[in-house]
């Protein structure tokens, strides 16, 4: 106990001299918006309380739609007006379109390979460009169609099964083993998950990690002097997370690789088989690049659109007039008759 207290007021008194250093600094800088007075060491953090985006509503009203924050030693510009928001955004958007990078996505280095965390550089117009020529293009859209109607027939068939035999649908795990499954196909050619297996669970709980992780306040975001010790373990369960979904895409590159040398073997031509083309052929993309786009691609295709679905199913079910507009809608548009009961 001794060590640990000794150890913690250490690293509150280098806290504090950095704070001061910092303060100094931003005395001689250029003028920062208006913004509530910090306090020591811990600045603007305890005015957001347990719902910071309602705080930050009532202090915009006190400060202006720009204001200035203290967030532990981390300067942070808050917009909160619509006008401000286009000025930022679009009208200057190349200024601003770099992003804070979160300590929990550098486990594995994602942030240094990652099309959604990299800086406006060559590298991530590189990547851009594969995803917008080779993923997102209309046609390949269209030419997975089939995919997306099997997999809507397969999740309402589950639904009748469950239906007939009396059984609750979890909604939420029913519309994440979908999408999983959907984009699983389209990346890799095969189902990740059935709804006899408990991989569904499995995956489900590696991508609730990863959201957990990147979404929970960390102390070493907003004290930089932490970073190394990663005090609440947040980067080291990240790097565990990472780590599980690296070891399915190596199986998965692997084998493919492997196939690829039997003669006479079918191609795919699935999202991993254009990216191991570009690497083979042109070195536009190396494995590691590959590893984390499929990583972007399957935990930010997968966790939010299926939340976004059991969050839209369980308001609707609380407002019986939208839910009856819902079903008349439905009905008239795919003619068949649909009905929920409590």
């Amino acid at each position: 106990m001794e060590l640990w207290s000794s150890l913690l007021c250490l690293l509150l008194i280098c806290t504090l001299i950095q704070t001061l250093l910092s303060v100094s600094k931003s005395s001689k800088s250029k003028r920062l918006p208006p913004g509530p007075i910090p306090y020591p060491i811990v600045g603007n953090l305890l005015e957001l309380g347990n719902k910071p985006h309602k705080s930050l509503a009532q202090l915009a009203k006190v400060h202006g739609p720009v204001m200035s924050l203290k967030l532990g030693q981390i300067t942070t510009v808050v917009i909160s007006s619509a006008p401000m928001a286009r000025e930022i955004l679009q009208i200057q958007d190349l200024c601003f379109s770099s992003r804070t990078i979160p300590e929990s996505i550098k486990a594995h280095n994602h942030d240094q390979f990652s099309v959604a965390w990299l800086p406006s550089t060559t590298q991530w117009r590189n990547l851009r460009k594969i995803s917008n020529t080779h993923i997102f293009t209309t046609q390949k859209l269209d030419a997975n169609q089939h995919l997306r109607r099997k997999k809507i027939e397969e999740l309402l068939a589950h639904v009748q099964k469950c239906c007939e035999a009396g059984h609750a649908v979890d909604i939420g795990k029913a519309a994440f083993m979908t999408t999983l499954n959907l984009l699983s196909n389209t990346v890799f050619s095969v189902d990740l998950v059935n709804p006899n297996s408990d991989a569904a669970q499995e995956f489900k709980s590696i991508f609730w990690g990863i959201m957990e992780e990147a979404g929970k306040p960390n102390l070493a975001d907003f004290f930089p002097v932490l970073k190394k010790i990663d005090p609440q373990g947040i980067r080291r369960k990240m790097s565990y997370h990472f780590g599980k979904m690296f070891q399915i895409f190596d199986k998965f590159i692997d084998e493919r690789l492997e196939s690829r040398k039997t003669s006479g073997s079918v191609a795919n031509v699935d999202v991993l088989d254009i990216l191991l083309n570009l690497n083979q052929e042109s070195q536009e993309i190396d494995m590691t690049h590959i590893k984390h786009l499929l990583l972007d691609l399957l935990v930010a295709g997968t966790d939010t659109s299926s939340n976004t679905l059991e969050w839209a199913m369980a308001e609707i079910l609380c407002s019986p007039e939208t839910l009856s507009r819902v079903q008349a809608e439905l009905n008239q548009i795919i003619n068949v008759k649909i009905q929920i009961l409590n």
